[in-house]
């Protein structure tokens, strides 16, 4: 090899020697254990694909994937449309305290997610929450948001709450390296707001869209830390099946039944991987037209 072939080992070498031991080697793992099954009396014992056959046909599995279904389907849009009408705004010049406005939407992404759940967990409280205050201080029948035909809704706000400004950023981001010019030209031929957003702005911003959609379908399937914390709170809300990531949390640490739960993992990481490169071909190539 050439001393140029040894710089570029040298320098990407540190990165690929982590990238295999913290990714690589523990979905080699989880592979290797999805193949066995171990059991109190017989110990461990080689399955093949019986432990793949068994969460296909697992009703628990495709309802708690059903359900991350649907709140990707219901919250994506709705996080992502705040977060570009919050991006289009500041962009505009015309928002007095921009830059205050842009860093209060921002914050809530730093705080942790577990504080951020326990925090509106308290506020959703009928009893001792701040929902519960507002009934008995006014009178009101403001429904518990954390019943079980609620809780997802409820989560659905938190998650919102923490990365609308996340996406916000990616989106305004896209929107400060458009070329002013184009802006100049646009009012010069008499084009008002409206139309600049419509023929400018909006199409400067589909790749960043992308990005940040992808961003948002994997945290998606991920969902597993809002449950999990709520679960103290609501626990006839929170089932052990709530999300593809809970029930494998709850079949590894609660059920140890540690060959099923990797299999769980690797298919919600195959699903994942499916959903977002899917949405990343289509996305990409409305991005080329």
């Amino acid at each position: 090899m050439t001393r140029r072939s040894w710089i570029g080992w040298g320098f990407t070498g540190p990165f690929l020697a982590v990238f295999a031991l913290v990714f690589l080697a523990p979905i080699a793992y989880s592979a290797y254990l999805s193949v066995f099954r171990t059991q109190l009396v017989g110990g461990t014992t080689f399955v093949g694909l019986e432990n793949y056959t068994k969460a296909l046909s697992d009703p628990q599995f495709w309802e708690a994937l059903t359900r991350v279904g649907l709140f990707l389907v219901i919250q994506v849009p709705i996080m992502l449309f705040l977060a570009l009408l919050i991006a289009l705004a500041i962009d505009s010049g015309r928002l007095y305290g921009a830059a205050f406005f842009r860093i209060s939407i921002f914050l809530p992404y730093a705080v942790p997610a577990v504080v951020a759940t326990l925090m509106w967990g308290f506020m959703y409280g009928s009893r001792i929450g701040l929902v519960g205050n507002l009934n008995e201080s006014f009178g009101w029948a403001i429904p518990d948001p954390l019943a079980p035909d609620l809780i997802l809704t409820a989560i659905g706000n938190i998650v919102t709450w923490e990365f609308v400004g996340y996406n916000m950023i990616i989106l305004y981001s896209g929107l400060r390296v458009v070329d002013t010019a184009l802006y100049e030209a646009a009012a010069i031929d008499g084009a008002g707001q409206f139309r600049i957003i419509r023929a400018i702005k909006l199409p400067a911003l589909r790749g960043p869209l992308v990005v940040a959609t992808i961003f948002s379908i994997i945290g998606s399937f991920q969902l597993f830390n809002e449950p999990q914390i709520l679960d103290t709170l609501a626990p006839n809300s929170i089932t052990t099946y709530f999300t593809p990531n809970v029930y494998a949390y709850q079949l590894s640490f609660a059920g140890q039944q540690v060959n099923y739960s990797a299999t769980i993992a690797l298919i919600m990481g195959v699903v994942t991987m499916l959903v977002a490169y899917l949405f990343q071909r289509r996305g990409m190539r409305g991005a080329e037209r």
